[in-house]
Protein backbone atom coordinates (compact mmCIF):
# COMPACT_ATOMS: atom_id res chain seq x y z
CA UNK A 1 0.00 0.00 0.00
CA UNK A 2 1.23 3.49 -0.85
CA UNK A 3 -0.48 6.23 1.13
CA UNK A 4 0.30 9.55 -0.54
CA UNK A 5 -1.47 12.24 1.49
CA UNK A 6 -4.60 12.91 3.49
CA UNK A 7 -7.51 13.45 1.13
CA UNK A 8 -9.94 15.01 3.60
CA UNK A 9 -10.93 15.48 7.20
CA UNK A 10 -14.65 15.27 8.01
CA UNK A 11 -16.28 17.51 10.61
CA UNK A 12 -19.86 17.37 11.91
CA UNK A 13 -21.19 20.79 12.90
CA UNK A 14 -23.94 21.51 15.41
CA UNK A 15 -24.85 24.76 13.62
CA UNK A 16 -24.17 24.25 9.92
CA UNK A 17 -24.53 27.87 8.79
CA UNK A 18 -22.29 29.17 11.60
CA UNK A 19 -19.60 26.58 10.85
CA UNK A 20 -19.89 27.15 7.11
CA UNK A 21 -19.26 30.87 7.66
CA UNK A 22 -16.29 30.10 9.93
CA UNK A 23 -14.55 27.74 7.50
CA UNK A 24 -15.27 29.81 4.38
CA UNK A 25 -15.13 33.41 5.64
CA UNK A 26 -12.77 33.24 8.61
CA UNK A 27 -10.41 30.50 7.40
CA UNK A 28 -10.95 31.27 3.71
CA UNK A 29 -11.49 27.72 2.44
CA UNK A 30 -12.98 27.53 -1.06
CA UNK A 31 -16.31 25.75 -1.59
CA UNK A 32 -15.97 22.84 -4.01
CA UNK A 33 -19.50 21.48 -3.66
CA UNK A 34 -22.48 21.81 -1.36
CA UNK A 35 -25.24 19.23 -1.27
CA UNK A 36 -28.36 18.83 0.83
CA UNK A 37 -29.32 15.21 1.42
CA UNK A 38 -33.04 15.38 2.16
CA UNK A 39 -33.32 11.72 3.16
CA UNK A 40 -30.79 12.37 5.97
CA UNK A 41 -31.75 16.00 6.73
CA UNK A 42 -28.07 16.67 6.23
CA UNK A 43 -25.77 19.05 4.40
CA UNK A 44 -22.39 18.03 3.01
CA UNK A 45 -20.00 20.84 2.16
CA UNK A 46 -16.68 20.09 0.45
CA UNK A 47 -14.03 22.74 1.10
CA UNK A 48 -10.67 22.91 -0.70
CA UNK A 49 -7.23 23.51 0.72
CA UNK A 50 -4.55 24.87 -1.64
CA UNK A 51 -2.61 21.56 -1.62
CA UNK A 52 -5.60 19.57 -2.89
CA UNK A 53 -6.71 18.30 0.50
CA UNK A 54 -10.25 18.94 1.63
CA UNK A 55 -12.37 19.52 4.70
CA UNK A 56 -15.84 17.99 4.56
CA UNK A 57 -18.38 19.80 6.72
CA UNK A 58 -21.53 17.89 7.60
CA UNK A 59 -24.73 18.68 9.45
CA UNK A 60 -26.95 16.08 11.07
CA UNK A 61 -30.03 16.58 13.25
CA UNK A 62 -29.00 16.68 16.92
CA UNK A 63 -25.53 15.13 16.74
CA UNK A 64 -24.24 13.87 20.10
CA UNK A 65 -21.49 15.83 21.81
CA UNK A 66 -17.99 14.48 21.38
CA UNK A 67 -15.47 14.80 24.19
CA UNK A 68 -12.66 17.04 23.05
CA UNK A 69 -10.62 18.14 26.02
CA UNK A 70 -8.74 17.35 28.15
CA UNK A 71 -6.91 14.89 25.95
CA UNK A 72 -9.85 12.61 25.12
CA UNK A 73 -9.02 9.48 23.13
CA UNK A 74 -9.45 9.74 19.36
CA UNK A 75 -8.61 12.47 16.86
CA UNK A 76 -6.83 15.19 18.82
CA UNK A 77 -6.87 18.15 16.43
CA UNK A 78 -6.67 19.26 12.81
CA UNK A 79 -3.55 21.26 11.89
CA UNK A 80 -3.14 23.71 9.00
CA UNK A 81 0.27 24.77 7.70
CA UNK A 82 0.73 28.53 7.39
CA UNK A 83 3.79 30.49 6.24
CA UNK A 84 3.82 32.73 9.34
CA UNK A 85 2.00 31.78 12.54
CA UNK A 86 2.17 35.33 13.91
CA UNK A 87 0.44 36.77 10.86
CA UNK A 88 -2.22 34.04 10.88
CA UNK A 89 -2.88 34.59 14.59
CA UNK A 90 -3.28 38.33 13.96
CA UNK A 91 -5.75 37.67 11.12
CA UNK A 92 -7.86 35.39 13.31
CA UNK A 93 -7.75 37.81 16.25
CA UNK A 94 -8.89 40.65 13.97
CA UNK A 95 -11.97 38.54 13.21
CA UNK A 96 -12.69 37.93 16.88
CA UNK A 97 -11.29 34.39 17.08
CA UNK A 98 -9.44 33.56 20.30
CA UNK A 99 -6.06 31.94 19.65
CA UNK A 100 -3.90 30.46 22.39
CA UNK A 101 -0.37 31.74 22.94
CA UNK A 102 2.10 30.90 20.18
CA UNK A 103 4.41 28.09 21.25
CA UNK A 104 7.50 26.46 19.76
CA UNK A 105 7.62 22.72 19.02
CA UNK A 106 10.45 21.41 21.17
CA UNK A 107 11.49 18.86 18.54
CA UNK A 108 11.17 20.77 15.26
CA UNK A 109 11.66 24.36 16.43
CA UNK A 110 8.53 25.37 14.47
CA UNK A 111 5.99 27.83 15.88
CA UNK A 112 2.37 26.75 16.39
CA UNK A 113 -0.83 27.93 18.05
CA UNK A 114 -4.21 26.42 18.81
CA UNK A 115 -7.69 27.86 18.29
CA UNK A 116 -11.15 26.32 17.98
CA UNK A 117 -13.98 26.17 15.49
CA UNK A 118 -17.56 27.08 16.50
CA UNK A 119 -18.05 23.59 17.99
CA UNK A 120 -14.83 23.82 20.03
CA UNK A 121 -12.99 21.42 17.72
CA UNK A 122 -9.29 22.04 18.34
CA UNK A 123 -7.54 23.47 15.29
CA UNK A 124 -3.84 24.26 14.97
CA UNK A 125 -1.79 26.70 12.93
CA UNK A 126 1.63 25.19 12.23
CA UNK A 127 4.41 27.21 10.66
CA UNK A 128 5.92 25.52 7.67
Amino acid sequence: MELRRIHHAAIIATDYQRSKAFYTQVLGLRVVAENYRAERCSYKLDLALPDGGQVELFSFPEPPARPSRPEAAGLRHLAFVVPDVGEAVAELAAQGVYVEEVRVDEYTGKRFAFFADPDDLPLELYEG
